[in-house]
């Protein structure tokens, strides 16, 4: 099934959110019951962020709450214990500024090995509109990517969101701090990109394999690396075609 437009009329009366949903079920069905040797295991991990702003007013000392300590004392003419109190005043700053608190989308494929213990090794972004949705949700992602990375395990990231403009590739490429070679930008803005990170002899070496992809035309299959020698195919277009099916997108 060609890639659909989720985040644009007419399918934008369907949930978007709904639809990635879906799709990371359908990914981890697929990679649980036809593509991983039995030391692995994939598990989604899915939730909505929201987002809260809060305007402080004014900026002011008060007196604030008071706490009271109890001092044991005498015993008083009704035989219980006299209790002196010591009240201490905490003082209350109040900042006349607006703070945005923000929880990040999160549409993740974890991809595990187990190794005694289960073992992270590879993790799959759907990404989200509040990924793109501004620079700072933008270094958040990246740096959760760059962090993956770092730790030794494959990302993959797919973005087919149409409604926000952003080269989430360039902007992890910025947070790695690696040279001009690694620019790549889609001409469709949309992308999925695998990334390794392999290394030996105490250098590190980044292999990025990016893939354009279009409204209209079907989705590619990556590599997704389980070992620094060792990948399975991930499929997105079987996986997406079923996600729409199951939830009547046609």
């Amino acid at each position: 099934m060609p890639l659909k437009d989720h985040f644009r009329p007419p399918l934008n009366e369907y949930s978007w959110e709904g639809c990635h949903s879906c799709w990371a079920v359908r990914i981890v069905d697929r990679l649980n019951e036809h593509v991983f040797p039995h030391n692995f295991r994939a598990e989604p991990q899915v939730s909505h962020g929201t987002q809260v702003e809060i305007d402080v007013a004014t900026f002011e000392r008060d007196s604030g709450p008071t706490l009271s300590v109890g001092v044991n004392g005498s015993h008083g003419s009704d035989g219980g214990v006299a209790v002196a109190t010591r009240t201490y005043t905490a003082p209350v700053a109040t900042l006349s500024e607006v703070a945005e608190f923000a929880m990040d989308d999160l549409f993740e494929i974890r991809v595990y090995k187990s190794v005694g213990g289960w073992k992270l090794v590879a993790a799959i972004e759907l990404v989200s509109p509040a990924n793109k949705d501004r620079p700072s949700a933008r270094r958040a992602f990246a740096g959760k990517c760059g962090a993956y990375l770092a730790a030794g395990v494959s990302v993959v990231v797919v973005d087919v969101v149409t409604d926000r403009t952003a080269n989430l590739h360039a902007d992890l490429i910025e947070r790695l701090h690696l040279p001009d070679a690694f620019a790549w930008e889609s001409s469709t803005g949309l992308l999925a990109a695998s990334y390794r990170a392999v290394t030996a002899n105490d250098r590190t070496r980044l292999d990025v394999w990016p893939y354009p992809i279009a409204v209209g035309s079907e989705l590619p299959t990556l590599p997704l690396w389980l070992e620094p020698d060792f990948a399975v195919p991930l499929e997105l277009e079987p996986t997406y075609a079923a996600a729409c099916k199951s939830l009547r997108i046609v």
